[in-house]
């Protein structure tokens, strides 16, 4: 057993951990998950507005509060959507003028004027007039794909032409806003003559404009993001880089993000039209059931350290009980500790996937209700899960599942480490305790 684990350990060192920071330090992922991240407060509050548009009532409530509120959603639907179609329903916009601003960073080039180029771009290619009115249909998880490649695009080419010096120069007494206006100039020309010819050129070989076209490229890949084969691999990829030291929640989230977006924003059409939600592995999903208390839903675990017979243990429980809750548990990942402990490496790694796979089946079952709205990742699991199901009971049930699971998985592991430690308190104690001079004995 010894043997297989420094086998797997020098495995994860020598080829999985570079390649790891590689990804993780990579220009493009840094720059997509920091446009996401950009974005998410927009999201965030744009879905909880569904809670007020949907309310969590049977329309053969007799309750007089739900059905006064029903009545009142359904007379008003148009005028409450509001909020909610300009912030999830343009939510590419945010994450086009996000994703540019990050990866301008990288370039040395100002970000805010990298994302008004940005957001040029992704207009010209994704907001076609239909009866002299702009369409808005790729503004939301329909036209994520476009975004995502536009705002590289749209700022790959602008330092490409500032690094070559083709660019107007104003002399330096000229006010900086002033010449960078003039700096971007042939920048916004370049990405016209580049985009909309593109555009219109797709549109007539295929009949499909860009957003349409990338779609049907990636649509096998959307779809197959939403299997469990799928959701097992990114947990697996998740725990092993964090049991290595690795933020792999980072990496995870910075390559699935534009899948989980796209899926949401079908299950919230799919909401608003009454018809049955489709997706299953989107990131409420990913937060509430995998993430209880944070990587490895290490909650359960904590609770179990605050009762530990070892000093340490219980130490370090009743310091990341409470971090936990809100899914922050680094005191526990580096107080037990558990990154790099051959002990927990198997709970580490195997209880979010077997969480994975029940909340899975349960979903697909239609036993749990489906997410649909976006939630702070650091909601407590129980109140996130129901939230994300737009206040549904059955994700608390399934949530509390998953805590007893993981807390039973954990127990055995943690049973054995303990022995360990308090081996090794006894011997210091018998230490601390024998009189100078005199040998210790066992």
């Amino acid at each position: 057993m010894s043997a297989l684990y420094n086998k797997l350990i020098g495995v994860i060192e020598q080829k999985i951990t570079p390649m790891a920071g590689a990804i993780g330090q990579q220009k493009y992922v840094t720059s997509i998950r920091d446009g996401f991240i950009a974005a998410l407060p927009f999201m965030i509050v744009g879905s909880f507005m569904l809670v007020f548009i949907f309310p969590p009532f049977s329309q053969e409530t007799t309750w007089g509060f739900a059905q006064a509120w029903l009545n009142f959603s359904e007379v008003h639907r148009e005028t409450l959507m509001l909020p909610f179609n300009f912030s999830m329903g343009i939510m590419t916009l945010f994450i086009s003028v996000g994703i540019a601003a990050s990866l301008a960073r990288h370039h040395d080039l100002d970000p805010l004027t990298t994302g008004m180029l940005s957001f040029m771009s992704f207009m010209l290619v994704a907001a076609p007039l239909e009866n002299g009115q702009i369409s808005t249909a790729y503004f939301s998880g329909q036209g994520i794909f476009t975004a995502l490649i536009i705002a590289i695009y749209a700022t790959e080419v602008y330092a490409f032409l500032k690094r070559n010096n083709i660019t107007i120069r104003l002399p330096p007494q000229v006010p900086t806003g002033v010449a960078r206006s003039f700096e971007i100039l042939i920048p916004v020309m370049v990405l016209i003559l580049t985009l909309h010819p593109l555009n219109l050129f797709i549109e007539a070989q295929t009949g499909m404009i860009i957003p349409q076209a990338i779609m049907s490229l990636v649509e096998p890949l959307v779809a197959a993001s939403d299997s469990l084969p799928a959701l097992l691999l990114s947990v697996m990829i998740c725990q092993i880089l964090w049991f290595a030291g690795i933020h792999g929640a980072l990496i995870v989230t910075g390559i699935m993000n534009p899948f989980w977006m796209a899926n949401l924003s079908v299950n919230q059409a799919a909401m608003a039209a009454g018809e049955a939600i489709p997706h299953i592995y989107v990131q409420g999903f990913w937060d509430h059931y995998l993430l209880i208390g944070g990587v490895g839903s290490t909650l359960p675990l904590a609770f179990l350290l605050m009762r530990s017979k070892a000093i340490h243990l219980r130490t370090i429980g009743k310091m990341g009980v409470v971090p936990g809750v809100f899914n922050i548990n680094e005191p526990i990942l580096f107080g037990a500790p558990i990154i790099m402990n051959p002990l927990f490496f198997l709970p580490f790694v195997l209880v979010p996937m077997i969480n994975a796979t029940f909340a899975y089946i349960a979903l697909d079952l239609n036993l749990v209700a489906r997410v649909v709205s976006m939630t702070p990742w650091t909601t407590p699991g129980p109140i996130g899960a129901s939230w994300a199901a737009n206040w549904s009971f059955s994700p608390v049930i399934m949530c509390l599942i998953c805590m007893v699971t993981a807390a039973i998985m954990y127990l055995p592991f943690l049973k054995a480490y303990e022995k360990q430690l308090l081996e090794q308190e006894a011997a210091n104690n018998s230490e601390s305790e024998a009189p100078k001079g005199e040998p210790v004995t066992a």
